[in-house]
């Protein structure tokens, strides 16, 4: 009886580190936000600006909601593998681990045997990104709408990228800038950076516009409401009705299935980069001559 107490005050614990950092991010907005009149559309609000040499440290609500969010990951994570058991698993237990075999599979399938080890990391990319657009549910601003945010995963993204191009040698890497003539060597250095570029503007461009919509489409039916039943006595008049219930089926689509699948295609973006990136040939020729080398020498001394 007593296990069993304290499996569920661990349970509300992990739950509560769920759900306390989204109602963190809520108080902050309701006490920083100023009032305004009619559509508001603006980027992150700035909390604090720290002085640097080159150029300030800015403090975003982007930054602060992303950081929460991922506390609300971790404890998730948390509450997901509280309790494992082999001879009797969860229901939770079981969802964990039909996530984790469609991650590796789909991992499998994309990217192939050599880069099996990357399901955890294409999983995190996945159900942050996820987890970052659908804030705009609780009225949040959602980090996957700055610029900011999103460049640094593609940045990272392209840092994996380069990386597994070296694997095939400098002079290889520098080499494939020059093809198919030397002549398209610029347009090749200019595809090279644009890759970074189009992940993050692919990713931020559609978030945000689906905020926007949503916005425009709520501001929308306010007007049309008054302008259909303004005519009604009273304080009927007042009642916007046809902003009750049809924002929230907008924004199924344009918050839940945009934002899901928006992470989807990013993490599929950054299977398909750096698995195309990697010279599996020639990485394979340069192990095959290292190993060569190291016979060599075994047989010398």
């Amino acid at each position: 009886m007593q296990k069993n107490k304290r499996f569920a005050f661990v349970d509300g614990c992990y739950l509560a580190m769920v759900i306390l950092p989204i109602v963190c991010a809520m108080v902050i907005k309701i006490l920083t936000r100023e009032p305004t009149e009619g559509i508001s559309i603006t980027g992150a609000q700035i909390f604090w600006e720290i002085p640097f040499p080159l150029q300030n440290l800015l403090i975003t609500e982007a930054q602060i909601n992303s950081w929460l969010v991922m506390i609300s990951i971790f404890g998730l994570c948390l509450y997901l593998t509280h309790g494992l058991s082999v001879r009797t698993p969860t229901k939770r237990q079981l969802l964990i681990e039909w996530a984790i075999e469609k991650t590796k599979e789909m991992v499998k399938d994309s990217m192939g045997d050599f880069f099996d080890g990357y399901a955890p990391f294409i999983a995190s990319i996945l159900v942050l990104s996820a987890f970052s657009s659908l804030l705009s549910l609780f009225g949040l601003y959602p980090p996957t709408s700055d610029i900011n945010i999103v460049a640094g995963w593609a940045i990272l993204v392209f840092i994996l990228i380069t990386y597994y191009k070296l694997k095939g040698g400098v002079l290889n890497y520098l080499k494939g800038f020059t093809e198919p003539i030397f002549v398209m060597t610029p347009l090749n250095i200019l595809g090279e950076i644009a890759t970074p570029v189009s992940m993050a503007f692919r990713h931020y461009g559609n978030v945000l516009s689906g905020s926007v919509i949503a916005v425009l489409i709520a501001a929308a039916l306010q007007g049309a409401s008054s302008l259909l039943f303004g005519w009604l006595p009273g304080f009927l008049g007042e009642i916007p009705f046809l902003q009750i219930g049809l924002p929230a089926i907008f924004s199924v689509y344009f918050d839940v299935f945009s934002g899901c699948m928006q992470a989807y295609i990013f993490a599929m973006l950054t299977m398909l980069n750096i698995t195309g990136a990697f010279p599996e040939e020639e990485y394979l020729k340069r192990q095959q001559k290292k190993l060569a080398r190291k016979q060599k020498i075994k047989t010398n001394i």
